[in-house]
């Protein structure tokens, strides 16, 4: 059985660009909402996250 590819999934990414899709697959990884519920000090707007959270998921809060 072959599975068809959905071109609506790519035009989502052409539109939003490759951040769009970063969050994506971010927002449905429970390790990351379990680092994200451990940081001390949430992020706030044009504040960078912790450094060890920024540093292993590659994340800026801007």
């Amino acid at each position: 059985m072959t599975r068809g590819l959905d071109p609506a999934a790519y035009d989502a990414i052409l539109r939003y660009g490759p951040g769009a899709l970063a969050w994506e697959v971010l927002r449905r990884d429970p390790e990351y909402h379990a680092a994200y519920a451990e940081l001390r000090v949430p992020p706030v707007q044009a504040v960078a996250a912790d450094a060890d959270f920024t540093a292993r998921w590659g994340l800026h809060f801007r």
